[in-house]
């Protein structure tokens, strides 16, 4: 079975950075497609980005492009999200993913970790 376990979320102020990693475990099939996914308090949750095979096969979501950045180190099964400039509304539960093929939806990926509360907050 295919494990993935986030880590890097806290509190931060307004402005403020943070990096996410996720660390997968059990994966035996290459490099496979990675996504983050967020939820933030009485919202559904919501697609942030995704990366496959190469670090050049990535997307960002069109709202956040620009302030977050999802790379990926293979050889240690890693994935990252940096996030910069955050903002109250990016409050939320970020997890992340695996999946078969590069999606931005949630149905789509069959592997999931058990999230980390990221906090946004004067």
């Amino acid at each position: 079975q295919v494990a993935l376990k986030e880590s890097g979320g806290g509190l931060v102020q307004p402005g403020g950075s943070l990096q996410l990693a996720c660390e997968v475990s059990g994966w035996t099939v290459g490099d496979a497609p990675l996504a983050w996914f967020r939820q933030g308090p009485g919202k559904e949750r919501e697609f942030v980005a995704n990366i496959g095979f190469s670090e050049t096969d990535q997307y960002v979501a069109d709202s956040l492009r620009g302030r977050f950045t999802i790379s990926r180190a293979n050889l240690r099964n890693t994935v990252f999200l940096q996030m910069n400039s955050l903002k109250l509304e990016d409050t939320g539960v970020y997890s992340c993913a695996a999946g078969a093929y590069m999606s931005v939806l949630a149905s789509d990926y069959n592997y999931w970790g058990q999230g980390t509360q990221v906090t946004v907050s004067s």
